[in-house]
């Protein structure tokens, strides 16, 4: 190994950083300005990426793929771009997936197993469990008992469709929804297990589904965004699992396709509102400034994400107009509540979310998930399930229900 160190004092040397680096050497301006222009190797490699991805379809589309093309326009890159939707009517116009962080216990809400009374406390046979992984929680049990559901089921519907008990206002409803009982996954704990149920892979860093849909099917209005995370608060003494942001994420797509998390205490979004001295119109200017430098920043590296940062900028301005009258109620009438009950009435509960997701609806969002935390119930099932239940049930069952009424459930998907 040659242990020599450089010269000191040479122009290609920083004297071991204390000296001029080589962006301090004598090179003409017009040869950084095209460094300068030429694209890094994040730049680069993403765009190769890209390209490869687009060459393949072609080879698979063939001129099929060309025939959007002179749709396509150069002016539509801070608004219309966002908006343009698929060149096919899609059935279903917006989404909302009501989620149950912590996973529900099937056994005693929908999978009605009456022989499970006969087998109490007896031993879970190899053939059911077959080679599954142990989780470390039951990893250093001596044995594993089988026990029958703590509550009754009942037959709901023409249909005749058993539904627990804990369930009475969605069994209601049962009639009108697809219960799907065939799935399985590979995931034995909860993290890896709700990744996959908000993106399809386990493994974080890829785009969720809400992302999805608003990549693929464009917003439907200019003042929200496409694509709300609402949380809910917790019901007291239930696990505290958290959740975060990467199963709102939109992974390797363009940053606008996020999911925008409302809050469920306080201030729905933060600093939204104008801090004390600046009016509206101040802040308008401001905008403005910052999305010009904006501007300057993508004229000179070519990034395409500074323009997602242009079209966010402007969605938040609009925002401050149009959050404040998304959830400000005041104009429900008496039979919401009838509908939805008292609960409602309180911000961050299940019910009032449930509430602002027909109210997001009615306004043009395309994708609404609402998160009920809580529901990993392992040390105390008996006492905690029937308060989730109560909590999210009624909720459920009315925003299904207002959807019916208004017509709008024929084009919506309605995930619970």
């Amino acid at each position: 190994m040659n242990s020599q160190k450089p010269l000191p004092g040479h122009v290609c040397c920083d004297d071991h950083g204390e000296g001029p680096s080589v962006y301090d050497l004598p090179i003409p301006k017009s040869l950084r300005d095209e460094w300068h222009r030429l694209a890094s190797r994040r730049h680069f490699l993403g765009r190769m990426g890209k390209t490869l991805g687009w060459a393949g379809l072609a080879v698979l589309m063939g001129n099929r793929l060309l025939d959007g093309v002179a749709d396509a326009s150069e002016s539509a890159q801070f608004g219309p771009a966002s908006l343009r939707l698929p060149n096919f009517p899609p059935a279903a116009k917006r989404c909302i997936y009501l989620f149950m962080s912590g996973a529900p216990p099937q056994m005693d809400m929908w999978d009605y197993k009456p022989g499970l009374s006969a087998l109490y406390d007896k031993d879970l046979p190899d053939s059911v469990r077959g080679n599954q992984a142990l989780t470390g929680m039951t990893a250093g049990q001596a044995r594993f008992p089988i026990a029958p559901s703590h509550w009754g089921f009942a037959k709901h519907g023409e249909s005749g469709r058993w539904v627990g008990d804990l369930l009475p206002w969605t069994g209601k409803m049962v009639d009108d929804l697809t219960l799907v009982h065939s799935m399985q996954t590979d995931a034995i704990n909860h993290e890896p297990a709700i990744l996959l149920m908000n993106t399809g892979n386990m493994v974080p860093g890829k785009p969720s589904l809400g992302a999805w849909l608003s990549y693929g099917l464009g917003s439907m209005n200019e003042n929200l965004p496409t694509f709300v995370v609402l949380n809910s608060a917790l019901i007291p003494h239930s696990n505290q699992q958290p959740i975060s942001p990467k199963l709102w994420s939109s992974g390797f797509l363009s940053n606008e396709h996020s999911g925008v998390a409302f809050r469920s205490e306080g201030a729905p979004v933060l600093y939204l509102d104008n801090p004390q001295g600046m009016n509206s119109g101040t802040r308008r200017e401001l905008v403005n400034s910052v999305n010009a430098i904006n501007q300057l920043t993508y004229e000179d590296l070519g990034d395409p994400e500074t323009h997602a940062r242009i079209r966010e900028y402007e969605m938040a301005f609009r925002m401050q107009t149009s959050v404040p009258e998304l959830v400000d109620m005041r104009d429900e009438p008496a039979s919401t509540w009838t509908l939805y009950g008292e609960e409602a009435k309180k911000a961050g509960t299940f019910a009032h979310n449930c509430l602002l997701a027909r109210r997001m609806a009615e306004r043009g969002v395309r994708f609404t998930q609402i998160y009920q935390r809580g529901w990993d119930v392992h040390g105390d099932c008996v006492g905690m399930l029937p308060k989730l239940c109560a909590a999210t049930d009624r909720g459920t069952y009315a925003l299904f229900t207002d959807l019916k009424l208004r017509g709008m459930l024929d084009d919506t998907l309605f995930v619970c």
